[in-house]
């Protein structure tokens, strides 16, 4: 009983490491369009049914998070609001606004990479897919492939902060540049007055005001 129990988990182990690695696919184009790697994909009938990314500065839409994308392919894919045989892979922890949509489009399963303590709401802040007032709760798996999820995230954003201290350092070289070749342009000499003048306070005009 125990072998056959431990075989079933490998077994599940290893379709949900397939699917969340097709999700981190999905986050690493996002990465390339220097967006916050989040990828998604949703699952039906073991063939992924929909996969997108997150696109919110692509887009210009607060909307384009890459679960909300996801969910939109699924549904026209099935021709159906309710995805309700279905399962979704995200390499983050959803925020409030697609965990509100998971719920309603009645997802029964979310898979989830990395934990997002500040803003998560699947279990880090609020757990809003397991809400007992609403009428559909999500079953939830954690940490699948989470050290590669959470680990992508962080590499993204301190190459971030890098490019800006970068920016930062070109943009104070460029200055000192600039100060340096004024420094060593010599003013232009005033030009010679007419008239004498009355008292050395009115003499010439200084070379650099």
């Amino acid at each position: 009983m125990g072998f056959k129990e431990d075989r079933a988990e490998k077994k599940e182990k290893k379709l949900h490491d397939k699917y969340m690695k097709e999700a981190i696919k999905e986050a690493k184009k996002a990465a390339a369009n220097n967006e916050v790697p989040i990828g998604c994909v949703i699952v039906r009938d073991g063939k992924i049914i929909a996969k997108n990314h997150n696109r919110r500065n692509k887009d210009k839409s607060v909307l384009s998070h890459a679960e909300i994308l996801c969910i939109g392919e699924a549904c026209k894919k099935t021709h159906d609001w309710r995805l309700e045989d279905c399962t979704m892979y995200i390499t983050l922890e959803p925020c409030q606004m697609c965990a509100g949509a998971i719920v309603q489009a009645r997802i029964p399963r979310v898979v989830i990479g990395s934990m997002n303590a500040k803003a998560g709401c699947a279990g880090s802040v609020i757990n809003i897919l397991q809400m007992s007032e609403f009428n559909h709760q999500a079953e939830l798996i954690k940490g699948v492939m989470g050290e590669e999820c959470s680990a992508m995230l962080s590499d993204f954003f301190a190459n971030l902060r890098e490019e800006k201290k970068q920016f930062r350092r070109d943009a104070m070289e460029e200055m000192e540049q600039i100060m340096d070749r004024r420094g060593t342009v010599p003013a232009p000499s005033a030009e010679p007055s007419t008239a004498a003048p009355e008292n050395e306070s009115e003499s010439a005009e200084p070379e650099n005001k």
